[in-house]
Formats: structure tokens, sequence, C-alpha cells
């Protein structure tokens, strides 16, 4: 049952756009709102999703939670290594995500430059 819900949490478009970032590092949850034009509610929807499907890991770290790739379930599925680190590199929105995602790193702002 562990594919079914790996393969229904790869379905929606907002979890792809979080995944894709989360390949380059640790995100706090108000950065991934930041980056993706999304509200506190609706990312914690589709962390919460991608959560239980074991494909992120959140730590919370002081009054924020920090997302990770699950890298045991990459690892476990091969087909997840293809699709997130080379499959969406083809999809111009991801691309237009990372590019967000590189100036968001370079102006040095954090989770607490956005609260």
């Amino acid at each position: 049952m562990e594919i079914i819900e790996i393969l229904k949490a790869l379905s929606d478009e907002t979890r792809l756009r979080i995944l894709n970032l989360l390949k380059y590092g640790e995100l706090c949850v108000c950065e991934i709102e930041s980056l993706l034009g999304i509200t506190q509610s609706n990312a914690s929807r589709h962390l919460t999703r991608l959560s239980n499907s074991r494909l992120v890991i959140g730590t919370k770290k002081q009054q924020f939670v920090y997302y990770k790739l699950n890298e045991d379930m990459f690892r476990q599925y091969a087909f997840l290594m293809e699709l997130i680190f080379k499959e969406t590199e083809k999809i111009n929105l991801l691309n237009e995500d990372y590019n967000k995602l590189i100036t968001f790193k370079n102006s040095g702002k954090g989770c607490n430059n956005l609260i």
C-alpha cells in the first residue's frame, strides 16, 4: 500500500513543486510558502500529505518546522530519484521555482525575515 500513497502524493502539482525545491536542501515551511506563493494552511496540507507518504521528513527547530527529502524512500524507490532529480528539470514552472530559490538564498533571507 505504501507505493499507492507515494503515487497519490506525487499526483499534485504543488507537492511536486515542493519536492523539487527540497531536492536542493532543507527548507522551512514559511520559505516554501514564500517561494511558491501559497498560504500557510495550503503548505501545511501538502507537507502533511508528503510526510504521511514518507517522502519528506519534518524537524522542529525553535518555532519553525523544516522539511527535507526522506533519503531512505528515494533509495528504496529508484523511480523517485529519476522523477524528482531528472524529469522535473523538463518542467518550466519547476525551473522557475528553482530560480526563485537561488535568488531567495542569495538574498540571505530566511524564516526569521519572512514572519
